[in-house]
């Protein structure tokens, strides 16, 4: 299963933010602006002070990443507020986390109404408005143990997608059909950084480090009954691998997962 991408492209015009902070530095070269108005300047630019939120509109520049807004929380009318902001300030991808269906629809209907395009991935709750998506590079393998990880796979990719990684993602390949994992053994060993997500006994991230080369970025889902404790068995089974060059997120954070994995796949180009 092929996860859904904007279409590769340029890198995008420079953010809002840039594009400010090129015409402040050109204004004090050029005499235009003083020094003292410059620094009073620069206090304010990477940020917008929302009251109950700072939008950091540095990130971009800083990490080559979005900043990332988990909605749990948040009121709605701070969500819009948020996303005004870095719509206004930015001109990278808007992400909205473990968003909850009405708020989503209102988020939705602020990018329809500047014409802007959104990717709602209902499963997982993720709400993204892709904007200036670097091209793909790298290649990222997600997997899932089961049917039931795939809203916090989904969640991995659709982030990896976003900062621009090439990405596939293959569903239901878990150790308890072997033989769905070593199909895919091509494809494990083609990958440059491998996401692997499961829950239950969380023993497909070991299998895996066993097969790949690359960094295997463990992703523990909640997912389980028994003794799975709300995926803490997932997270500690993770963490307890005897395979070299696995390293663990928490428990059903594809956010996270998807970060890393783009990050390591994409390499310093990110």
């Amino acid at each position: 299963m092929r996860a859904n991408r904007p279409a590769a492209g340029a890198a995008g015009p420079p953010s809002a933010y840039t594009a400010t902070l090129e015409e402040l530095l050109r204004g004090v070269a050029e005499g235009k602006v003083e020094v003292a108005a410059a620094v009073e300047s620069l206090r304010r630019l990477p940020f917008t002070d929302l009251g109950f939120a700072r939008v950091d509109h540095h990130r971009g520049i800083r990490q080559g990443v979005v900043e990332f807004v988990y909605a749990p929380g948040k009121t709605r009318p701070q969500l819009l507020a948020i996303v005004e902001a870095q719509l206004d300030r930015e001109a990278t991808s808007v992400v909205v986390s473990r968003v909850a269906a009405d708020d989503a629809a209102e988020i939705r209907d602020l990018a329809t109404h500047r014409g802007l395009q959104t990717e709602w991935h209902e499963r997982s709750g993720l709400l993204a408005i892709p904007r200036s998506v670097p091209e793909a590079k790298g290649h990222l393998l997600v997997l899932t143990a089961g049917t039931s990880d795939l809203p916090v796979a989904e969640e991995a990719a659709a982030v990896a997608t976003l900062l621009g990684a090439g990405v596939d993602l293959v569903s239901d390949v878990g150790v308890a059909g072997l033989h769905r994992l070593l199909d895919q053994q091509q494809a494990i060993q083609d990958a440059d950084a491998i996401v692997v997500v499961a829950g239950m006994d969380a023993a497909l991230a070991s299998v895996v480090g066993g097969m790949a080369r690359v960094p295997v970025i463990a992703c523990p889902t909640s997912v389980g009954y028994g003794a799975s404790f709300g995926g803490l068995s997932a997270l500690l089974a993770m963490l307890s691998s005897c395979a070299p060059g696995i390293a663990a997120v928490g428990i059903d954070d594809g956010v996270g997962a998807g970060t890393v994995g783009a990050l390591i796949a994409r390499g310093r180009s990110a």
